[in-house]
């Protein structure tokens, strides 16, 4: 590599310049000693990135040279770099510990709320739905883009937006005016570009969701949220077609990764109270992590929701786990964050990268064989963009296409909806 391309990197990738200075220096110094590649450098910058937002020490002090003097050259280059690339991967291969980890955000910029015309239809479809996957085909009503959340896995929070926060302008105008099939059953969520609570009623956009609701009994309307904002919920009715659900995690990956966001304790007592108005409510486990302490940390909250709650008044309980693509990848490396979310193992999973399966079909399980054989009857369990075939590994069932996903998601939400507003009807 020339020293003009070199020099070239060094200035612009922002990868490298988001580095400490200590590490800058040593990239520069081991590119010129060992003659490096560019693909050299640019995979010390990824490790130097990782090591620092993992807090794992420093590329120094894994950067070994063999004292057999007869390497050299391109030789030495390779048997250097393999030395670091399989110590890199060892830290991400053992499961990570949080204990003693101290997380560190860029700052937050203050939201900035600005009202915009989406030319866009109202209705959208899943926007990672795909056949390699078992996908339920979940439509989209997205009234609000980007998240005031700062969730280190998260590529919807307002932080790579300079703080944004865009409301649809005229958002219930058009929901309003929006006429579907009544003869047909839907399944929209809200949560999908931004969290569907944590606004409240900013702009009428619950009052336009709950109005929507009520006037189309065939939708099924899901408003997901890693908040405990419910004062809205609790006083007004909530309609009978609307489900509730909380994104739940482990306290440690909640305080770790789950920036700005609702305690468990508080997410959990936030569902209760809605439970206890009336309203139907649900469980996201996405995404389960793994870490020393995963398994005894994450049976907590399953005791915890079945202590605390009814299989009749619960819908659905959703697994799921990191998925990452190559942009958001590069784009956490550049943000000068502490976070251990990216260390682990990246296996292809459908053009993305994630756990292999056989750690998820660990955490899945785990969770699954968690719950009593009266909550499997009667909840809805689901896996969300995961591998076919880890359905009946995990389920010890599976459907053969997302269509029959889809249509048993619905009629098991519709039964417990109906079999609510007939209780409903009867007090």
């Amino acid at each position: 590599m020339s020293n003009e391309v070199r020099e070239i990197f060094f200035k612009e990738n922002r990868v490298f310049n988001a580095l400490n200075s200590s590490h800058r220096d040593f990239i520069q110094s081991v590119a010129d000693t060992y003659h490096l590649t560019f693909q050299n450098i640019k995979r010390l910058t990824d490790i130097a990135s990782d090591l620092e937002m993992w807090q794992e020490g420093r590329l120094q002090d894994i950067w070994e040279v063999p004292r057999d003097t007869k390497i050299t050259g391109r030789d030495l280059s390779r048997r250097v770099m393999n030395s670091v690339i399989d110590k890199w991967e060892y830290l991400k291969d053992e499961s990570k510990d949080y204990s003693g980890f101290t997380p560190k955000l860029p700052e937050i910029p203050q939201p900035k709320y600005i009202l915009e015309e989406d030319e866009n239809t109202l209705l959208g479809r899943c926007p990672v739905a795909s056949e390699k996957t078992r996908c339920c085909n979940l439509q989209t009503l997205d009234a609000v883009k980007n998240c005031g959340f700062a969730c280190s896995y998260c590529s919807i929070q307002s932080f790579y937006t300079e703080g944004k926060i865009v409301f649809q302008k005229d958002f219930a105008k058009k929901l309003k005016n929006l006429e579907i099939d009544r003869s047909r059953i839907y399944h929209i969520g809200t949560g999908q570009s931004s969290d569907s609570l944590m606004w409240g009623n900013k702009y009428g956009l619950l009052d336009a969701l709950f109005e929507f609701a009520e006037r189309y009994p065939n939708v099924i309307l899901e408003l997901k949220t890693k908040s405990d904002t419910i004062s809205y919920l609790k006083n007004h009715k909530i309609p009978g077609n609307i489900l509730v659900t909380w994104s739940l995690n482990t306290d440690t990956v909640i305080k770790a990764e789950e920036h700005l966001t609702a305690s468990l304790e508080r997410r959990l007592a936030a569902a209760r109270a809605v439970a206890d108005s009336g309203a139907l409510v649900g469980f996201h486990f996405h995404p389960m992590v793994f870490y020393k302490k995963w398994e005894e940390e994450y049976r907590e909250i399953f005791s915890a929701i079945q202590r605390d709650f009814t299989p009749e008044e619960t819908v659905l309980i959703s697994i799921g786990t990191l998925t990452f693509i190559k942009p958001v990848i590069r784009e956490l490396r550049k943000q000068k964050i502490r976070s251990k979310i990216l260390q682990m193992p990246l296996e292809d999973a459908s053009g993305k990268f994630s756990y292999p399966l056989d750690i998820k079909r660990n955490m899945f399980k785990t969770l699954y064989d968690s719950f009593s054989s009266e909550w499997k009857e009667k909840v809805f369990f689901y896996m969300c963009m995961e591998e076919k075939s880890l359905w009946h590994d995990v389920f010890g069932y599976e459907y053969n296409t997302n269509e029959e996903f889809e249509s048993a998601m619905k009629t098991s939400y519709m039964n417990k909806i109906n079999a609510r507003r007939e209780k409903r009807d009867i007090l």
